[in-house]
Formats: C-alpha cells, structure tokens, sequence
C-alpha cells in the first residue's frame, strides 16, 4: 500500500496536558466527546467494542504512558483496520490535541472533508469539556 494523504487535525486546550491526557485516555469517556462513539464503549479483554452505523467495531488503544499517546485502532465488521494516532502535547499552561486523519483507500475528496470535520467538532467538544 502506498502512502496515504493525511491531515493533522489539532486544537488548543487551556488545560494541562496531564489532566486532558487522563480525562481523553480513558476509553469509558470517549463517548462523552468523540461522537463515533456515542453510543459507548464496552470492555472486552484488552480491547472495547462499540456498535455503530458500521456495526460492530473493536477499538485497542495503546497502553497508558507518560508521553500523551492515545493512539488506537478500529477494526470495522468488515474487517478494514484503521490507525489512529491521538496524542496531547504540552503548550505553555495548556496543550495541543493533535489527530492524525488518513485519507482511506477509495475515499472521495468530499467524504475525507467530512471525516475531517468530525473530527475538528470532536476536538472542539473535548475543549469544550476540559475548559470549564
């Protein structure tokens, strides 16, 4: 597979890196902020299954590190894995939530622009969230 397109996604968090990356790794609070998975997530063994409009999905997240990496995969029912690299960055007082979005195979100029608006409205709510 060649290399795919990708678009760094990030915002500004008037929060201490260390209490956005304990809040944003833990995986039962996603749902809080990351709508794909609105509906929860459900620990099984090492790894969290959720169900969505793709049906069931699998998400394995790196482990816990000092290091702000909150990165993971999706395994789709189909079988498609996806990477995604999530990491909180120190920034002054506050910090940066960076998300890394490759453009998949086969998807349109349309739909990654999609892809990458959720994405700026997760980050947004997770701001949001952390700010108050």
């Amino acid at each position: 597979m060649s290399t795919m397109p990708a678009r760094i996604i990030h915002q500004s968090i008037e929060r201490d890196w260390r209490d956005v990356y304990d809040f944003a790794g833990k995986p039962e609070n996603m749902p809080l902020w990351a709508s794909g998975l609105a509906t929860g997530l459900e620990p099984n063994g090492a790894d969290w299954i959720a169900h969505g409009p793709f049906g069931t999905i699998k998400v394995s997240f790196v482990p816990a590190n000092e290091f702000g990496v909150i990165d993971h995969t999706v395994t789709i029912e189909s079988g498609l894995r996806v990477y995604n690299a999530l990491r909180i960055v120190p920034n002054g007082d506050g910090c940066e939530i960076m998300f890394t979005l490759l453009r998949l195979p086969g998807m349109t100029d349309a739909q990654f622009s999609a892809d990458a608006a959720h994405v700026e409205k997760d980050l947004a709510m997770l701001k949001a969230l952390m700010e108050r």
